[in-house]
């Protein structure tokens, strides 16, 4: 084999959709380096991976792990990201800090479409990755139609690297295309060479010239000497295939089965030799090679001893207590799942969590002098797609809330919050109902704050069709001064999205001027809830008269009469409810498009077309105006259409009025609750 492309410090990334196996192949890869006596299990809940609390219960990834090992003397960090699409904005963030990708994936041709996205997430930003298709054990499992559907959904060829030798149904080793050597798998151990089935002998040829044609499309010589019947030399297609791969012009795919542990210290052997170096990756990122600290945040947690800060090394080396990104370096630490090991110091290519850091945030690039300095941009958060409303089950914890959410969303920054004027409510968005429900858990688990979570009021406002007049006098008499206000206003409509308007045609003096500012204070205060219970919207109020009384008249007398007013004339203006409509982009594979369309038909919307998605080849964009009440769990359908890789965009866009027996359900639910 090629000597060892790398030098110094790496990091791998487990990357992959849900139940494709990278915890277990985590496991397994920690084995294959004595990094852990034994084996664990999901189902036993005793891997390195996983180890939270919540990550145990779910049986299920929801936040990146970090392990760093040793493998043949040299030093590695795995980063193990969660497979649900709900928790991605972990692995998106880890791959910006990763030298390579392993793309894990199961054996079956219909869950291709699922990793597309990543895919599409590695061919953009240029990160070398090979595919390993996991769970090779399985009878029933077919590589080759998995390559087919596979290579649909990627930019980039995939190279086989080995072709798979079965006995019966079984998967018991493979033949590497390239040594031309064959292995049998012997669980728990590395494999052991054996001689080449001779009923593999045609498909290994035929599968061995794929791979020196991929090869052959990126370079002249190899190209030549095929069409020559050159047998090009072993090491001049090791060096290619290594070349190829730190370009990102090809994707050499691996197999084996993380839970008998075939193909691990293969798939070992090949980042050993193939991997970029540190140097390469912070080239390709854009750091320049400068001797001086330079370090990027990529991922931040809240540890019992407080912040971490978990970053890449990219240039120079690091020490205890240095100035770091204007701070104090308060501890540099590796990590091992869960558990963390302070060390004295790291260099570049080292992954280590930095305590402490309290101004720090995850994208940040920290140097001596400061931050923000070099590299590549930063990705931002993923867009929210799902929300709700949060609410603490101990009144005592309303102000611990704010904090937890605060580091919930440093920890995580597909969360947000905000607090909806409208509605008066606290609102959590992320990337859906299990990501919210794991945040919830969260908040009661590391910050001890119970919350209950329920669907987000929908802002809906009310305004009006007609013109009328109205009079109102406010008069009371109780000994000393009395109170005397007397108003004649015009209410009217507006068009859709002017707002309010208030004017004045007073003339004579018959309210003096003083008091004018009143009626509008009282009429502003009465907008925030009309005849149908909702914050009204797009009217003009104009006082054209009334009456005042030298010593009992007042500023609260005026705005009490205003009030009135608009108490007994807005009933009498035709009132009808407005629901806020968003326009929405909708991202999913063009086989689904039809489907989508449907979708956004059966939740009263109206379709605005759509585009092929730009940049993505299989892809479509459906535009459309959704109305908001339509759209809490849009997500959760459109995922399940189309193998979770569907998503969208949306933004509040006008207000249309609502009739019929959705507005009596909203107008009789709004007074229900006011009731109450």
């Amino acid at each position: 084999m090629a000597d060892t492309v790398g030098s110094g410090p790496r990091c791998v990334a487990l990357v992959g959709p849900y139940l494709s196996g990278k915890t277990t192949l985590l496991e397994a890869m920690l084995a294959a380096t004595g990094s852990v006596s034994r084996k664990g299990s999901i189902k036993e809940s005793n891997t390195v991976g996983d180890a939270s609390v919540i990550a145990r219960k779910r049986q299920m990834s929801v936040e990146l792990n970090i392990a760093h090992c040793q493998f043949m003397d040299e030093d590695w960090t795995i980063l193990d990201c969660p497979g649900s699409i709900e928790f991605s904005q972990d692995g998106r963030n880890a791959l910006m800090a990763a030298d390579i990708a392993v793309v894990v994936v199961e054996p079956d041709a219909g869950k291709a479409m699922a990793v597309s996205p990543t895919l599409k997430f590695l061919a953009d930003r240029g990160i070398p990755h090979v595919l390993f298709i996991n769970k090779m054990d399985n009878p029933a499992s077919s590589p080759e139609d998995t390559i087919t559907a596979l290579q649909a959904v990627s930019d980039a060829p995939l190279v086989l690297r080995h072709v798979p030798i079965r006995d019966g149904d079984a998967t018991t080793g493979y033949v590497d295309l390239i040594s031309q050597r064959a292995y049998q798998y012997k669980e728990g151990e590395p494999s052991t060479v054996v001689e080449v089935p001779a009923e593999l002998a045609d498909a290994q040829t035929m599968a061995r010239q794929e791979l020196l044609e991929s090869l052959a499309d990126f370079n002249d010589d190899l190209l030549e000497k095929l069409l020559e019947d050159v047998v090009p030399d072993e090491k001049d297609i090791y060096r290619q295939l290594i070349e190829n791969l730190a370009a990102d012009n090809i994707v050499p795919v691996m197999i084996g089965a993380g839970e008998i542990q075939s193909g691990v210290f293969r798939l070992w052997k090949s980042l050993r030799h193939d991997a970029p170096s540190a140097a390469q990756t912070a080239e390709r990122r854009g750091f320049e090679a400068t001797g001086d600290p330079v370090v990027q945040v990529f991922k931040t947690t809240q540890a019992r001893s407080g912040k971490l800060s978990h970053v890449r090394v990219w240039s120079g080396e690091l020490r205890d207590s240095m100035q770091l990104g204007g701070e104090r370096v308060g501890g540099l630490f590796k990590m091992f799942g869960h558990d963390q090991t302070k060390v004295d110091g790291a260099n570049a290519g080292d992954v280590v969590a930095l305590g402490r850091l309290e101004d720090v945030k995850t994208g940040d690039v920290l140097t001596l002098s400061g931050r923000g300095e070099g590299g590549d941009p930063w990705d931002g958060p993923l867009p929210p797609v799902y929300a709700v409303a949060v609410e603490v089950d101990r009144r005592d914890d309303e102000v611990k809330l704010s904090a937890a959410l605060a580091k919930l969303v440093e920890e995580d920054p597909s969360c947000s919050v905000d607090h909806n004027v409208d509605t008066h409510e606290l609102v959590l968005h992320g990337q859906g109902e299990i990501h919210l429900t794991v945040a919830a858990e969260q908040l009661a688990e590391k910050y001890n704050v119970a919350v209950s979570t329920r669907r987000p009021s929908v802002p809906y406002k009310e305004t009006i069709r007609k013109q009328i007049q109205q009079h109102a006098r406010h008069k009371k008499q109780s000994g000393g001064h009395g109170q005397f206000g007397d108003v004649h206003i015009e209410i009217g409509p507006r068009p859709r999205g002017d707002g309010f308007e208030f004017s004045n045609r007073v003339v004579g003096g018959s309210v003096p001027r003083q008091y004018i500012p009143s009626v509008e204070t009282g009429v502003r205060k009465y907008l925030d809830r009309g005849p149908l219970g909702f914050q009204v919207v797009d009217i003009a109020v104009c006082l054209f008269d009334g009456q005042h009384h030298a010593v009992d008249s007042s500023d609260m007398a005026f705005q009490t009469a205003a009030q009135a007013a608009m108490r007994e004339g807005m009933p009498q203006c035709n009132p009808v409810l407005l629901e806020p409509v968003c326009k929405v982009e909708i991202d999913s594979p063009s086989e689904h498009t039809s489907k989508v369309n449907q979708i956004v038909s059966g939740r009263r919307g109206q379709l605005l077309g759509f585009d092929a998605k730009e940049g993505w080849s299989g892809w479509d964009t459906v535009h459309a105006n959704l109305p908001q009440s339509e759209m809490s769990d849009l997500i959760i359908e459109l995922r399940s259409l189309t193998q979770g890789t569907g998503t969208f965009r949306y933004a509040f866009d006008h207000l249309q009025e609502l009739g019929g027996r959705e507005a009596e359900t909203v107008i009789s639910q709004r007074q229900e609750a006011q009731a109450a």
